[in-house]
C-alpha cells in the first residue's frame, strides 16, 4: 500500500493540466444520459453554470427534467421530436436537430457556461441531421475551461478522437427485454 500511495501521489503531481475537458459517453448500456446527470449535479454542487442540449428526447418528461427546470443555473433546451422512429419524417427531424443544435451551439460559445451537456448527439451525426465538421469546430473553438459531455450509441471516431476521457456502457441485461416497462425515478 505504501508503493501504491507513492505511485498514486506521483501521478496526481504530474497532473497539472487545468483546462476543459470533453467527456464521451457511449454504448449500448443503459446509463449515459443518467452518468452526465451525475455530473451536472457535481457541477451545480460548484455553483456552476450548465446548458443542456437534448437531441431526440425531447418529448419525454423525465424526473431530472423536473428537477432541472427548477435549478437557477441551469439551462435546456429539447428537440420538439421524440425519438426518430416516431415521426418518421427525417426532413422535419433535422429541422428540429438544426434548430437544437443552434441553442447547443450558443451554449459552446457563451465563456459563462462551464459545462456543456450533448444528450444524445451521436444520433445526429450517424442520422446525418447534423454536420459533423460543424460539431468538431465547434468543439475545438469553445472556451479553453469548458467542459462538455457526450452521450449516445455508436460515436463516430471523429469523437472518439476528439475526447480526452470515454467511457463505453456495456448492456447486459435490461428489464425492457423482460416486458418491464419504463419505471419512474429509473427510467425516466
Amino acid at each position: 500500500m505504501q508503493r501504491k500511495k507513492a505511485h498514486i501521489d506521483a501521478r496526481i503531481e504530474d497532473a497539472n493540466i487545468d483546462k476543459g475537458i470533453i467527456v464521451l459517453l457511449t454504448g449500448n448500456g443503459k446509463g449515459k444520459s443518467s452518468s452526465a446527470l451525475g455530473m451536472i449535479c457535481r457541477a451545480l454542487g460548484y455553483d456552476m453554470k450548465v446548458g443542456i442540449a437534448k437531441f431526440l428526447k425531447g418529448v419525454q418528461t423525465t424526473g431530472e427534467d423536473a428537477f432541472l427546470a427548477k435549478q437557477p443555473n441551469v439551462q435546456t433546451v429539447f428537440m420538439k421530436t421524440g425519438f426518430t422512429w416516431d415521426t418518421q419524417d427525417k426532413a422535419y427531424d433535422t429541422a428540429m436537430a438544426v434548430e437544437t443544435w443552434k441553442k447547443a451551439l450558443a451554449y459552446l460559445e457563451d465563456e459563462s457556461i462551464d459545462l456543456v451537456v450533448l444528450d444524445e448527439l451521436t444520433y445526429m451525426i450517424s442520422y446525418k441531421y447534423l454536420d459533423e465538421q460543424q460539431i468538431l469546430s465547434a468543439l475545438n473553438n469553445r472556451p479553453i475551461n469548458q467542459h462538455v459531455v457526450i452521450t449516445g450509441r455508436a460515436a463516430s471516431k471523429s469523437l472518439i478522437d476528439i475526447a480526452d476521457t470515454i467511457s463505453e456502457i456495456k448492456d447486459i441485461k435490461h428489464a425492457f427485454r423482460a416486458n418491464i416497462k419504463a419505471q419512474k425515478g429509473i427510467d425516466l
